[in-house]
C-alpha cells in the first residue's frame, strides 16, 4: 500500500473511533448539531432538582401542596381557619360596610381609644344593631358584635391584650372583621369561619 494512502486512512479511523467513544459515553445516538439541544435548560434542571428533593430519603410523603409550613395535614389541621366563600354580590356589600367602619376605627386608634365598650358605642352610632345570641348559639337578631381580644399565651399564662375585636354579619355568607389595638388596626371582609362565625379564630387552636 502506498504511503500516501495510509496517511489518508489514519484520520478517518480516528474519527470513527472518536464517534464510537461518544456513543458509548452518552448512551444515545444524536443527530449532528444536536449537542446544544441536549444541554438541560435551567427550568428542566430546576424540575429535576425539585423531583429529586421530593423523593429524597426522609422527605415527608404527606406534605400537601400549598401547605403553609410544609407540615403534614396542614389544611386538615387548619380547617377551622378557612373562611367560607362569599358570593360576588355579597362580597361587594361587605366591602361597602367595611368602608364605613374603617374611618371610625382609624379615628379611635388615633385617639388611643380601643376598649370594647367605646368601640361598640362608636359603631352603633353608624346605625348597626348589636347581635343577640342565645346561650346555645341561636341568633335572635342584630349584626354587630364587639368583644375583647382573644387571650394569648405569654409568660407561662394566658393574658388578654388591650384592644377590641369587631365582627359585622352583612349576609349569612359575608362578614366584616376588624380589630383596633395599641399597635395598629385593621378592617377586612371574609366569609364566616366554621367555629367562630365572623371572627377570625386565633392561632394555637
Amino acid at each position: 500500500m502506498p504511503p500516501s494512502t495510509a496517511l489518508r486512512r489514519t484520520p478517518v479511523a480516528g474519527l470513527v473511533l472518536a464517534g464510537a467513544l461518544t456513543l458509548t459515553a452518552c448512551g444515545e445516538v444524536r443527530a449532528p448539531g444536536s449537542v446544544a439541544a441536549a444541554t438541560p435548560s435551567a427550568s428542566a434542571s430546576a424540575s429535576v432538582s425539585a423531583s429529586a428533593s421530593a423523593s429524597a430519603p426522609g422527605a415527608s410523603p404527606y406534605v400537601e401542596p400549598g401547605a403553609g409550613d410544609g407540615a403534614p395535614h396542614y389544611h386538615e389541621n387548619n380547617a377551622y381557619r378557612q373562611s367560607g366563600d362569599m358570593t360576588p354580590a355579597h362580597a361587594r356589600d361587605a366591602e361597602r360596610e367595611a368602608a364605613r367602619i374603617r374611618p371610625v376605627l382609624e379615628r379611635l386608634w388615633k385617639q388611643r381609644t380601643w376598649d370594647p365598650s367605646a368601640v361598640r358605642a362608636a359603631l352603633l352610632r353608624l346605625g348597626y344593631e348589636e347581635e343577640r345570641v342565645t346561650p346555645d348559639g341561636k341568633r335572635l337578631g342584630g349584626t354587630l358584635t364587639v368583644r375583647e381580644m382573644f387571650p394569648r399565651y405569654q409568660d407561662d399564662g394566658y393574658v388578654t391584650p388591650e384592644g377590641a375585636l369587631v365582627a359585622l354579619r352583612v349576609h349569612a355568607d359575608a362578614c366584616v372583621s376588624a380589630f383596633v389595638q395599641k399597635s395598629n388596626y385593621e378592617v377586612r371582609t371574609n366569609g364566616p369561619y366554621p367555629e367562630t362565625g365572623c371572627f377570625e379564630p386565633p392561632y394555637g387552636h
